[in-house]
């Protein structure tokens, strides 16, 4: 350990404990930026834009679905975009290929699928509006479910809550511009959502790079200011799953990027998983391999366990739970910060 680190730890230790909290910030002062892996595994995404009816939806659609393609491209990710194009295949021919080819790959890195344009509901059944064949609900969970990586399933559309319901589970994402399938008018949630993912603007930690929580919030908040300044009912309410309890979480439990004070349960809320997936991972995140980065997230998410409880431990009882998280910490970003040496 080099001669200022034990230092830079105690700092650490004394910060959470007058703050009472952990973010990844407070970590990076421990050491110096690590180097960069070799050959990380890649994320990818399949962005579907669906039938718009008319002119005015195509080139909003058109415009959303190029963010997402631009944030890939940032990402240095793969990106496959459905119903772009005219072919002798239907789009629901090419969705189902590309999510064959997406869901085979071993990977610790997501699939990310995002749904643009209309939904519909008849009361029992949810289907996404493709151009050709419609994809219901409990269709796509079935082409879902033999995945082998982690999934953020995002549908920019009306009537799209039931989705969530169908394809929650463990270690997937998914959100939903409608809190249920009666939400049938048009959805601006997309618009917003295009612009902040690969953005700073919904930044709310400041660390340089937007998680799917935070453009989620952004979004969702974005969206409920337009209805407000109309002065208009608002007419989707969108909702995040994370947890796999099919529920899902609205954007109102939370203050900026943390839930309220005076919410009960919020082990129950979804979240704490959202806020660790990045489409466009800054290049302080992209040094981390994703073993680094899973054993990270594992610790963090410990000491966020932790905080919660803290009203249960004497102040020594609770320095003694943290140094047994810290110390593996700040031996991860020294492990880190040798290999660029």
């Amino acid at each position: 350990m080099n001669p200022d680190f034990g230092e830079r730890w105690a700092s650490a230790v004394r910060y959470i404990v007058f703050t009472g909290w952990l973010h990844l910030s407070c970590l990076t002062a421990f050491a110096q930026p690590p180097a960069l892996a070799s050959e990380p595994a890649k994320q990818h995404l399949i962005v579907i834009v669906g039938a718009p009816g008319t002119e005015e939806y195509r080139t909003r659609f058109d415009s959303w679905a190029t963010r997402w393609r631009v944030a890939a491209e940032q990402a240095g990710s793969d990106c496959i975009l459905v119903g772009t194009d005219a072919g002798s295949k239907t789009d629901l021919e090419n969705l189902k290929t590309a999510i064959d080819a997406s869901i085979s790959v071993e990977t610790a890195e997501p699939l990310w699928i995002v749904f643009i344009g209309h939904g519909t509901f008849d009361g029992r059944t949810a289907s996404l509006n493709l151009n050709g064949p419609d994809i219901s609900a409990e269709m796509l969970a079935e082409l879902l479910q033999p995945a082998k990586r982690p999934l953020a399933f995002i549908a920019c559309s009306s009537c799209s809550a039931p989705f969530l319901n169908a394809l929650s589970g463990p270690n997937r994402v998914v959100i939903t511009a409608t809190k249920d399938g009666n939400q049938i008018q048009y959805s601006r949630f997309g618009d917003a959502l295009s612009l902040a993912i690969s953005g700073l603007d919904a930044d709310i930690n400041r660390d340089g790079q937007t998680s799917l929580l935070e453009a989620w919030l952004f979004a969702s908040r974005r969206t409920a200011e337009f209805y407000s300044i109309e002065g208009r009912l608002a007419t989707e309410h969108a909702l995040l799953d994370d947890n796999g309890d099919g529920k899902g979480t609205r954007a109102e439990t939370y203050d900026a990027d943390r839930p309220k004070a005076n919410i009960e349960n919020t082990d129950q809320l979804d979240g704490a998983n959202a806020a660790r997936w990045y489409l466009v991972p800054s290049e302080e995140e992209r040094r981390f391999t994703p073993e680094q980065r899973q054993t990270r997230d594992n610790l963090e998410q410990q000491l966020e366990e932790l905080r919660k409880r803290r009203d249960s431990f004497s102040e020594t009882e609770y320095l003694v739970q943290l140094e047994k998280l810290l110390v593996p910490l700040a031996r991860l970003y020294e492990t880190i910060e040798a290999t660029k040496k």
